[in-house]
């Protein structure tokens, strides 16, 4: 299983945004948006809440995704 990091933290900081300002507009648990933003690599992520970060910082999928261990 492959692992991957969420780039919250690099889009939130091109906005100007604090990870509280992030989960405030993505409707996403502060501590979850948290949790993701520090872990280096994840094996399992709610999808509902990638797209909800994902919207909320006017970004793909894609682009909030990276993989760092296949």
């Amino acid at each position: 299983m492959g692992l991957i990091r969420l780039r919250i933290r690099e889009f939130a900081d091109e906005k100007g945004w604090t990870l509280k300002d992030v989960a405030d507009r993505s409707g996403v648990a502060y501590s979850s948006v948290r949790a993701y933003a520090r872990a280096p690599g994840l094996a399992m992520v709610d999808f509902t809440s990638l797209l909800k970060m994902a919207r909320a910082l006017d970004v793909m999928l894609e682009e909030l995704v990276e993989v760092v261990e296949d």
